[in-house]
């Protein structure tokens, strides 16, 4: 069984910066797409990124500029960097991943608990 564990969110200021982590974890045969989503109260669930096993890498318009995502292969880890921070990226965090492992003939998609970012006005 897999889990992605996430880690680095928390409370900064308007300007400030946070870097998120999100580690793979069990019986992994490879990983395809890793991403990024938020959710704010009251509103669905929305794409920031995604980067796929190649390195290509797409973003939401809203944070192009200011995110980068970026993976470790061989650690199963993607990550976040977050720079210039607006109290609108306020929400919680969830880590994506299609993973295949010993037990699936296929990638399954997986998600993290997610990681509360809040940005103070």
């Amino acid at each position: 069984q897999v889990q992605l564990v996430e880690s680095g969110g928390g409370l900064v200021q308007t300007g400030g910066s946070l870097r998120l982590s999100c580690a793979a974890s069990g019986n992994i045969v490879s990983i395809n797409v890793m991403g990024w989503y938020r959710q704010a109260p009251g509103k669905q669930r929305e794409l920031v990124a995604t980067i796929n096993s190649g390195g290509s890498t797409r973003y939401a318009d809203s944070v192009k500029g200011r995110f980068t995502i970026s993976r470790d292969n061989a650690k199963n880890t993607v990550y976040m960097q977050m720079n210039s921070l607006k109290p609108e990226d306020t929400a919680v965090y969830y880590c994506n991943a299609g993973v295949k492992t010993n037990a699936a003939m296929w990638y399954v998609t997986v998600w993290g608990q997610g990681t509360q970012v809040t940005v103070s006005s």
